[in-house]
């Protein structure tokens, strides 16, 4: 009896898992129709702000959060592009979760904010090459 009921709990956790679980872009946000969001600052606030900071100001815990503020690596786009697409240590590749667009948006965004000032253009091109 006891074997059919472990058969029985078993079988009911198959069945639910797919009900259940999340895709890795839903864990990512909290609110899932931030999936769509283009806006740089709306993608940092919803993803990277966890680990990088609210301010850019980095973080150290269960691992080492690096801090985007006054960050002279952010000069060039295509170095926080690959980063963001393939990850790095505690950063988690994000290029199957982020659309082209909206990587260049938050490196913009990261580029300009945080007492960065590199304002020239981060095109969705720069993306879609390191891709």
């Amino acid at each position: 009896m006891k074997s059919f009921k472990f058969a029985v709990a078993a079988a009911v956790a198959l069945m639910a898992s797919p009900v259940i679980a999340q895709s890795d872009a839903d864990m990512m946000f909290e609110d899932p129709g931030m999936l769509t969001q283009t806006d740089g600052e709306d993608i940092y606030n919803a993803i990277c702000s966890g680990c990088h900071m609210p301010e850019g100001e980095g973080a150290v815990g269960a691992g080492m959060y690096p801090a985007l503020a006054d960050n002279p690596n952010l000069e060039y786009p295509g170095y926080a592009i690959y980063l963001i697409l393939h990850g790095q240590k505690a950063m988690p590749a994000l290029g199957g979760v982020l659309s082209d667009e909206q990587i260049a948006a938050v490196v913009g965004y990261i580029r300009t904010s945080f007492g960065n000032d590199y304002a020239d253009e981060v095109s969705v091109q720069e993306v879609t090459d390191t891709r």
